[in-house]
């Protein structure tokens, strides 16, 4: 029998298993024992570790004389939520469509599960929830009827089928649009109703490509909140241009520029990188700020006056050297004291994501202009 969604045709038997079954079948055909065990030996995990869920080595992806992704490696752990950073054109989305198998790398490996992405690609796609750039969908199929089939597609069925479905539909806060078709639904609704079909089927990895985009602030918290929650138990790549969205979801963050990375490292040890970190912030009443730096500067590297009005001097203190804050804001508040200085204000800057991110992606030839 057939049912129609839409005036998309599919069996009654779930097209993914039809998938495996069709590639299964052969094996059981052949008739060399020896080409029997190397067939086999393909369905099995390469370079797995119990905690690695990807693995990006040397990857490398040319378009004609356009080098999109040149030579990126790193990994993703289960229980890792990685941002992915990147100015327009970084490289950022075609990372992603290779690790899901969309595009095939020039040179270079990516292992899903241990398994690799091109050799292998059935089983590591099992294992993926992609979210694609501009969220697309089938456009006269409703909500519901979308979902219904991407639970078919994954080969859920009865019960668990149903399940899944309701547990995407609440999750992803549906229910007021349920029966609505894809093409009447705000952009909004639109990438949350993707972004259901990716965790429809509760996979180990999700792949994320600008998933808060076109939410409004209310919602774009509470998905950065779902993906914090969804990271303890999965491995989650997500790329954004919204700076907040990583310091609050992300457990590590990536920086790509021109198809390479150029940053790796925590939220923390990536604002640890901007100049003003480390820094002392001081807001002084009843002294010039010229005169407040004058006299920090036997204890800085340098001092500079960032406003004055109305009697009020802020100025900020660079350390000598990174690292030794408390020595360094001791003797910046000893000198206060000794001065009699009026503080309303003396704080430590941690840096500023965006001031790490422009210092690292700015062109060459803006730096120099500047």
């Amino acid at each position: 029998m057939m049912r129609i969604y839409k005036g998309l045709p599919f069996s009654r038997e779930p097209p993914a298993k039809a998938v495996v079954d069709s590639c299964a079948a052969p094996e059981m055909r052949l008739r060399n024992p020896k080409q029997a065990k190397k067939r086999a030996s393909r369905l099995q995990p390469v370079d797995a570790t119990e905690d690695t869920m990807i693995k990006v080595e040397n990857l490398v992806k040319t378009f004609g004389a356009k080098r999109a992704v040149d030579d990126v490696s790193f990994t993703v752990e289960r229980g890792e939520v990685l941002g992915f950073l990147g100015p327009n054109g970084a490289g950022k989305s075609t990372t992603m469509r290779i690790i899901t198998g969309f595009y095939p790398p020039t040179s270079g490996r990516v292992t899903v599960g241990g398994f690799d992405i091109v050799e292998n690609p059935l089983p590591a796609k099992r294992l993926i929830g992609y979210l694609p750039e501009n969220a697309p969908g089938y456009a006269d199929m409703t909500v519901f009827g979308f979902l219904a089939f991407a639970a078919d597609l994954r080969g859920l069925t009865g019960d668990s089928k149903k399940k899944a479905i309701h547990k995407a539909v609440e999750t992803c806060m549906l229910e007021g649009v349920l029966y609505q078709t894809i093409d009447t639904l705000s952009k909004g609704y639109k990438h949350r109703t993707c972004l259901a079909q990716s965790i429809i089927h509760d996979p180990d990895i999700l792949i994320l490509d600008e998933p808060t985009d076109g939410l409004d602030p209310n919602q774009k918290h509470e998905v950065r909140g779902l993906i914090k929650r969804m990271g303890e138990n999965k491995a989650i790549v997500f790329s954004t241009h919204i700076l907040e969205e990583v310091e609050a979801a992300c457990s590590r963050v990536i920086i790509i520029d021109r198809g390479r990375v150029v940053a790796n490292g925590t939220p923390q040890e990536l604002k640890a990188r901007a100049e003003t970190a480390g820094a002392v912030r001081l807001s002084v009443r009843g002294v010039a700020g010229a005169a407040i730096a004058a006299k920090l500067a036997s204890v800085t590297a340098r001092a500079e006056i960032i406003s004055e009005h109305g009697g009020l001097a802020v100025v900020r203190a660079y350390p000598k050297e990174r690292g030794g804050n408390a020595a360094f804001v001791g003797s910046v508040a000893a000198l206060a004291q000794s001065e009699q200085w009026k503080l309303d204000e003396i704080h430590v800057e941690e840096g500023r994501m965006d001031d790490v991110f422009r210092s690292i992606t700015l062109p060459d030839t803006v730096r120099r202009a500047a």
